[in-house]
């Protein structure tokens, strides 16, 4: 499946690999991570902890967590994620999280399967597009 970046609204270009884009959009004072493709267990890792060094960095309360282009499974980072991502991403500031779920039905199940996991802390949302994602973080 090709795939394009989501362009955003500007904002500051943090990461652009491959894998992964960051960005921090200013006006609205959020993090913005686009994943893209199959990730493994190491990508996860090695993604959430740079998203997890600009919300601490940059301040942010809200991460939009953009897998609209992600294929493939990833559950063997899901434990990790929940259970010690997500809380450090609570004690770095973080309070709020849109997670946009990848229409991949592997992907979104390792989604789920870290949600299932129980989040504390770290308001989390899922939802089927980026818009309504979006839209979510302005409103809280």
């Amino acid at each position: 499946m090709e795939h394009q970046k989501n362009p955003g609204t500007g904002g500051r270009l943090l990461v652009n690999e491959p894998y992964l884009t960051i960005r921090h959009e200013i006006l609205d004072d959020t993090l913005y991570a686009d994943w893209i493709g199959e990730q493994t267990e190491a990508t996860v890792r090695e993604g959430c902890e740079r998203i997890l060094r600009f919300l601490a960095a940059q301040n942010c309360i809200k991460l939009l967590n953009d897998n609209t282009f992600v294929t493939g499974m990833w559950s063997d980072a899901a434990e990790w994620v929940a259970l010690d991502w997500i809380p450090r991403m609570y004690q770095a500031g973080c309070r709020f999280l849109a997670h946009v779920y990848s229409p991949d039905i592997y992907a979104k199940l390792s989604a789920d399967k870290a949600i299932s996991f129980g989040i504390k802390g770290v308001m989390v949302a899922t939802f089927q597009g980026r818009g309504a994602g979006e839209e979510w973080l302005r409103a809280v």
